[in-house]
């Protein structure tokens, strides 16, 4: 592939991690609004462990929560993607999609756009007959962009990893399952 994409979509790019993406992701998890829906902001440690993992399973696996450029200003604005999850629940292991953008880019269709894109991917590309999302039912804008990219609701759940948090513990679960066409 030419360039430093794996693939696009109309306005995104996704690519594997670099060390210039490190403080510009400190910078998007330590915005507030933008962890609204998680247990704690991450530390700049914690930050660079999940770049290192997200790495090292793109390398392994040919998929990661993908670095995401805006393809006009070739600015990075966070990530959309899919990841491996072992939590504790009767659907794992599972392979998830999500996304954490920077927020000066919400409200421009770019989560819906690139959950979509990196749907397809899967289905073209990865052996990976289903892949779920989960989100606090709180996370509307979350839920809506899993509608939006054509998941299906699965159920609620109570979240293991939220446990002690009684405003995110309860969560949504959706699937998409492959498209063999």
């Amino acid at each position: 592939m030419k360039g430093p994409f794996i693939f696009k979509s109309e306005r995104l790019g996704f690519r594997n991690w670099m060390e210039a993406d490190i403080e510009k992701m400190i910078g998007i998890n330590a915005d507030r609004e933008v962890m609204k829906y998680f247990p704690a902001q991450p530390s700049k440690e914690q930050t660079i462990k999940f770049i290192e993992r997200m790495q090292k399973q793109f390398e392994e696996r040919n998929y990661c929560y993908f670095a995401v450029d805006e393809l006009a200003t070739r600015s990075f604005i966070g990530f959309i993607g899919l990841s491996d999850q072992t939590y504790e629940s009767d659907f794992s292991p599972f392979t998830d999609i999500g996304w954490r953008l920077d927020r000066s880019c919400w409200s421009m269709g770019y989560a819906t756009e690139g959950a979509k894109a990196c749907l397809a991917y899967a289905d073209r590309y990865l052996d990976l007959p289903l892949i779920y999302a989960v989100s606090p039912r709180v996370n509307k804008n979350s839920i809506k962009v899993m509608e939006k990219i054509g998941m299906s609701f699965v159920k609620y759940f109570d979240h293991p990893l939220l446990r002690y948090n009684a405003h995110l513990e309860r969560c949504v679960l959706y699937l998409h399952k492959k498209s063999y066409n």
